[in-house]
């Protein structure tokens, strides 16, 4: 009895090492997959390679628009070529998006020149000029007080802009200077109108290239919108043209 105990006992460890250790290593060795390198491929190609090897392909955009690699190439992937993960997992790849997306031009008027510039630059728009306009309100003082693009207009990731910041000059008792009337956005026709109406004289009109604005828009004024100038000096306008 004794001996088939322990004959028992040993076929029961048998078993038990078999089904908690030597079982579940066996199966573990073949849990895991490893990643295909799916980089510089086209997207639709990547994602039957991925799933011949067992994984999901997740699409994503590349934020910087590479614009000498072709569209929807695969630029990286997440997890990375030859790691072991399991089968069926998703896979990221990011593709190229050649072409940049049109975003709404934000309202940056009333905002503070800091936070004009961080609203533009989380929609990829570059404010290539800061124009500083002499303001007699000290409210005004550091803040936006006009831009070249009029708000929700759709633009390219990346369009330029211009804007005019206020800069706080009380004014000097008894000077002869009229405040120069902001004429940014309107017409040429409209803003002569206004220049004149204002006592002042027209200068210089240059003209500026652009397919996103409507032509003889005037989008710089010189000097800036809100200066005290006398009334004989000239001002200088730039309006877009589409030539």
């Amino acid at each position: 009895m004794k001996k088939a105990g322990v004959i028992f006992l040993i076929l029961l460890g048998f078993v038990l090492l078999f089904d908690k250790l030597l079982m579940p290593l066996y199966i573990s060795q073949g849990s895991v997959k490893v990643v295909p390198d799916v980089t510089k491929m086209d997207y639709d190609d990547a994602a039957q390679k991925l799933r011949w090897a067992g994984f999901e392909a997740i699409k994503s955009y590349h934020v910087r628009y590479l614009s000498n690699v072709d569209s929807n190439i695969v630029i990286s992937q997440t997890p990375q070529a030859g790691m072991e993960v399991k089968p069926g997992r998703n896979v990221y790849i990011v593709v190229n998006r050649r072409e940049k997306p049109n975003v709404p031009m934000p309202e940056l008027v009333g905002r503070p020149e800091f936070d004009a510039r961080q609203a533009a630059a989380r929609m990829d728009i570059v404010l290539n000029s800061v124009q500083v306009s002499t303001v007699n309100k000290p409210e005004e003082d550091g803040r936006v007080l006009s831009q070249s693009i009029p708000p929700q207009t759709m633009v390219k990731s990346g369009t330029s802009a211009s804007i005019m910041v206020g800069r706080y000059e009380a004014p000097i008792a008894g000077a002869k200077k009229i405040a120069l009337p902001n004429v940014l956005g309107m017409s040429l026709a409209q803003a002569k109108q206004v220049i004149t109406d204002a006592g002042l004289e027209i200068g210089k009109v240059t003209t500026e290239y652009s397919v996103l604005l409507v032509p003889n828009t005037v989008i710089k004024q010189k000097p800036a919108v809100g200066s005290f100038i006398a009334t004989d000096q000239p001002i200088e306008l730039t309006v877009v043209t589409a030539e």
